[in-house]
């Protein structure tokens, strides 16, 4: 159960990479960010929105290591507490900050508890 739990996060980090690799300009009007005069906003979606999270997905599933997953969970944990402090400090969109919030907190949650 674990282990097709863990793939399910998996592809699901490899899905939300993927809008930010091959559509970045949807990827960042989707997450309110506007693109500058030059391209390397759209550089920067296809890297750390993209190909950062296409990769760590990708990796967990090849490699199948519970650290590995747990480490996915790191990452999630750490988006989650950065999207926490901006919800009290920025005060963003709250129903949409929200929901990234969870998408991000319950993957942390599940992937720390499930692997560690």
């Amino acid at each position: 159960m674990i282990d097709t739990l863990n793939v399910i996060v998996a592809l699901m980090t490899i899905a939300f990479g993927a809008f930010g690799f091959l559509a970045p300009r949807y990827t960042a009007s989707a997450l309110d960010l506007k693109i500058g005069e030059s391209t390397m906003g759209l550089s920067e979606m296809r890297a750390s929105v993209g190909g950062l999270f296409v990769a760590m997905g990708l990796f967990c599933i090849w490699s199948s290591l519970p650290m590995a997953y747990a480490m996915l969970g790191v990452a999630y944990a750490g988006a989650a507490l950065g999207r926490f402090v901006s919800l009290i400090a920025d005060k963003p969109p709250f129903k949409k900050a929200s929901l990234f919030f969870s998408l991000e907190a319950g993957p942390a949650a599940y992937l720390l508890l499930a692997n560690l």
